[in-house]
């Protein structure tokens, strides 16, 4: 079936006038939050309910996009012109500062002007001076050249130096020239620094005096180390104490130092009092009794053991020792060897 007027059957129908409206703003609202931002916006406000008010007209809106439209309408632009003209008033009046105007005065450059420097010295006062004569034999009519000192920090044509400072002349339309001088203290009285221009001869005078150093500042630099990397300006170190007597040395030892076991003390003697015998030591032969008779040694070991070849005194390196003589008188038998030290 065939239709006249309507929209095709399945397509949902013609949109109607009311979602034509709801449609265009919402476009308008994402329009309108891409290039507007809220958070800046000094009378927007979000309230507790989670609705939006408006500070400056005292109105509530229910969405962002409502908010935005109301900005545009007329209620809110009039309250904005009304804050403004209020504010105006309500402003203090404060005096404008007075600009001066410079009008920059264009002209062709000719080039640098001729100069003559003469340095000189005054032998009264200890000053060196410094005289200029600028010739400027173009230049414009009803003019006088120009000078000034600029510091190496104003200048951007050479590196900084603070030792240094420029004087500068200028008269149109020649170009500007400069002159590096000492940044030292100018003596501006008015017998020493003074100005000159001769309109006939076109030559601009001027001389200058650089005031003397008091003495403190004039004296000598301390003399450089021995090794000469001592720097200018810095104080030498002081000199190192002079070197003290070689100690005294040890006494002399007699004879080599001892090398092992320190030697043993001789045996003690047999007249008077007789001290205590030593502790045993350990695989080396027994002290000798205190009735002067020498024991008899003991039987060597029978066997394979691990002291069946011990021979007494051949520990430590020294030679074996030769064997005790026989006891008693002659004619007698050998004693019977005392027990062994008890060990408890």
């Amino acid at each position: 079936m065939d239709r006249d007027w309507g929209s095709k059957p399945g397509s949902g129908g013609a949109a109607s006038a009311q979602s034509e409206a709801i449609d265009r703003r919402e476009r308008l609202r994402r329009l309108a939050l891409e290039t507007i931002d809220l958070a800046k916006d000094p009378y927007f406000m979000r309230n507790h309910l989670g609705s939006y008010e408006c500070k400056l007209c005292l109105t509530l809106h229910n969405n962002e996009g409502n908010y935005l439209a109301h900005t545009q309408g007329k209620r809110h632009q009039t309250n904005l012109a009304k804050r403004a003209a209020r504010e105006a008033k309500e402003a203090p009046v404060l005096p404008q500062p007075h600009k001066r105007k410079v009008t920059v005065k264009k002209s062709v450059k000719i080039g640098r002007p001729g100069y003559r420097v003469t340095k000189q010295f005054d032998p009264e006062t200890k000053q060196r001076s410094l005289l200029f004569q600028i010739e400027y034999p173009e230049i414009e009519d009803n003019t006088k050249p120009r000078h000034r000192f600029m510091s190496s920090y104003e200048q951007r044509v050479q590196s900084f130096d603070k030792r240094y400072q420029y004087l500068l002349f200028a008269a149109e339309p020649y170009e500007i020239i400069a002159f590096k001088v000492p940044s030292t203290e100018i003596d501006k009285s008015t017998p020493k620094f003074f100005s000159h221009w001769d309109p006939d001869s076109k030559m601009f005078t001027l001389q200058l005096y650089f005031k003397a150093k008091p003495p403190e500042a004039s004296k000598g630099q301390p003399a450089p180390a021995t090794n000469g990397t001592a720097a200018p300006g810095v104080p030498s170190r002081p000199m190192p104490p002079p070197p003290q007597g070689a100690p005294p040395p040890p006494p002399p030892t007699q004879g080599p130092p001892p090398m092992g076991n320190p030697p043993r003390a001789p045996p003690p003697s047999l007249s008077g009092s007789v001290p205590p015998p030593p502790p045993p030591i350990a695989n080396g032969p027994r002290p000798m009794p205190p009735g002067g008779n020498l024991p008899a040694p003991p039987p060597p070991p029978v066997g394979s053991g691990t002291m069946a070849n011990f021979t007494p005194g051949a520990q430590m390196g020294r030679p074996p020792m030769p064997p005790p003589p026989p006891q008693g008188f002659p004619g007698q038998g050998a004693r019977p060897p005392p027990p062994p030290p008890s060990m408890g």
